[in-house]
């Protein structure tokens, strides 16, 4: 990785510490290295508009003149676009809050590293952040046109709408143990779409099940279609709490299942932590009505809410997909690690399956593992994929492992 073209500024008050930073990354190959001896001094270099603009911001926290908290809040402020990392003595405790608090602040904060400096892991942090992104299929929310209502509608009419499945993979074997179905809306003009497309607007009119219904259905051939291919891998979908509430679910879900000739044990129903975790006694009924019947269910996006855990050991579910906030990058970061055991053990110890959504990297998948986690997916593993796709993809995989 070529990090020469990069400009680097080494913030930190003792001379010694910023002579070993700046020996590191000129090892690393960096070609323009600034060293600052306080706060005050790093604040003009990287908002004064000189030339050349910094890059990277190391900044040690107990910077003289203006520590480093405040350099942080300051840099948010005045929009400056640098990449920083922040280094200190402190434990790795206030370390993942100081980068929790500059996220707050919307600094582009790269990671948190320890005293004394270990180069190796300079080296990952800074390799990591200035790798090139994965490429999403969904353009960036505030380039996206305002779709109306009418408009969201007539592209469901038009079969606009296809489900795109994301594998999981079971982490102490490697197989392929399901997929999960996410929303696309393959637009005539803008190509295809992710949720932030769409979604707000059928909420809005409380007309999510409009989507649902579209996306059981296909998901439901898709799997058809994988069967029939000797394939006969599960299918998860997430499904709005009201879609699940109506009268007819079930009816309507068992004549979709034959239709296809797919049993019920294929699939999954996700919900999200808030949805599931509810008192309301129709709703509880309903889900052990879908279990009974043979249906999965997971709890999705767990770890974001605000959970009841009497109630959670309760509620039949059968697998604990845990967000990825807890996931991504947790090798690294002991006290969101601390948080993502508790959940693996929670799963453990209720008998359910755990799922990590949102592993990024060879890092993420090999600490999963080590913990003992069920499944895994996400953009390491594989983006959502056409369900034409998936089976070329399996056969990769497979050689692969």
């Amino acid at each position: 990785m070529d990090l020469a073209p990069l400009h680097f500024l080494v913030a930190d008050g003792e001379q010694n510490q910023r002579l070993a930073l700046a020996d590191v990354l000129v090892h690393l190959g960096v070609g323009h290295i600034t060293q600052v001896p306080d706060g005050h001094t790093a604040l003009r270099h990287l908002t004064a508009g000189l030339a050349p603009r910094v890059d990277v911001a190391i900044l040690d926290l107990a910077l003289p003149g203006m520590d480093g908290l405040e350099l942080i809040r300051r840099l948010a402020e005045q929009k400056c676009r640098a990449g920083i990392i922040v280094i200190g003595a402190q434990s790795s405790a206030v370390l993942i809050s100081v980068e929790t608090m500059a996220q707050a602040y919307g600094a582009n904060i790269w990671g948190t590293l320890a005293k004394p400096l270990v180069a190796g892991r300079l080296q990952n942090l800074i390799e990591h952040a200035v790798a090139p992104p994965v490429q999403r299929h969904t353009p960036a929310h505030s380039q996206l046109p305002q779709f109306s209502f009418a408009e969201v509608g007539q592209a469901l009419q038009d079969g606009q709408f296809d489900p795109y499945f994301q594998p999981k993979i079971e982490l102490e074997t490697g197989q392929v143990k399901g997929l999960e179905m996410f929303a696309r809306w393959r637009h005539p003009l803008f190509g295809v779409l992710g949720p932030a497309a769409f979604m707000q607007v059928l909420e809005q009119h409380k007309r999510v099940d409009f989507l649902d219904w579209t996306l059981i259905e296909k998901s439901v051939a898709a799997c058809r279609t994988l069967h029939d291919q000797s394939i006969p891998i599960s299918f998860s979908m997430n499904v709005d709490p009201t879609t699940l509430a109506h009268d007819q679910f079930m009816e309507q879900m068992a004549a979709c299942l034959e239709r296809h000739r797919i049993l019920p044990d294929y699939i999954t129903f996700e919900m999200t932590e808030s949805a599931v975790l509810t008192t309301e006694p129709h709703f509880i009924e309903r889900l052990l009505r879908l279990r009974m019947k043979g249906y999965g269910l997971a709890i999705d996006d767990y770890g974001t809410g605000r959970s009841n855990l009497q109630l959670l050991a309760r509620i039949p579910f059968s697998e604990l997909k845990i967000d990825p906030s807890f996931v991504d990058g947790a090798f690294k970061k002991p006290p969101i690690a601390a948080v993502l055991r508790s959940c693996l053990g929670l799963a453990r110890n209720l008998d359910r399956r755990s799922v990590a959504v949102g592993v990024e990297t060879k890092e993420d998948w090999d600490f999963l593992q080590g913990l003992g986690c069920t499944y895994a997916q996400g953009y390491y593993i594989a983006k959502p994929m056409p369900v034409e796709e998936f089976p070329d993809w399996l056969t990769d995989w497979r050689h692969f492992f």
